[in-house]
């Protein structure tokens, strides 16, 4: 059985590569199906036993590029070029994910419950009350949502589950 896994090793990730690789460019250029996101992030990290297996078949070759400059510079590079990534720009905070959700967490931090509750077909009263029902205190027409989950102690996603009338809302008074 080792034997046949050794063999395999490196078709697999070859063919796993080709797969994350034009999954990854279509992402990266947000054109596709929208199974794309799943694919890549699945069959990447199913490409993670191939990955081994060619490691543990290639590890004698594979380590004689440890003590060399080459190796050292790749990984540091790469680490940089990863960390680069979580520094965010001009000093703002940032926030990852769905575009969606970076603008609902752009809304919830800076709107107020007047400024909202129109967009939300509410009046102000009602989204005061959700909040003060889901154990918001501090609530005031005109002051920021996001002002309003930290001064209970709360996050802003708790505000939107407030405001959305989802059963998670209801009761979540802590």
């Amino acid at each position: 059985m080792p034997n046949l896994l050794k063999r395999y090793a490196t078709p697999f990730v070859t063919g796993l590569f080709v797969v994350s690789l034009i999954s990854g460019i279509a992402l990266f250029f947000h054109t596709g199906p929208g199974a794309l996101h799943p694919v890549h992030e699945w069959l990447s990290m199913v490409l993670i036993l191939p990955f081994v297996l060619h490691l543990w078949r290639n590890w004698r070759a594979f380590s004689t590029y440890f003590p060399r400059a080459p190796m050292a510079i790749a990984l540091c590079v790469s680490a940089v070029a990863t960390l680069a990534f979580f520094v965010p720009a001009g000093g703002e905070t940032t926030r990852g994910g769905p575009p969606q959700f970076a603008f609902a967490e752009t809304v919830v931090g800076n709107g107020t419950p007047a400024s909202v509750a129109p967009v939300l077909g509410l009046s102000v009263d009602d989204v005061t009350a959700r909040l003060q029902k889901a154990g918001f205190t501090d609530v005031a027409a005109e002051k920021p949502l996001g002002a309003i989950a930290n001064a209970s102690g709360r996050s802003t996603a708790d505000v939107l589950r407030a405001l959305s009338g989802s059963p998670a809302a209801e009761g979540a008074n802590r």
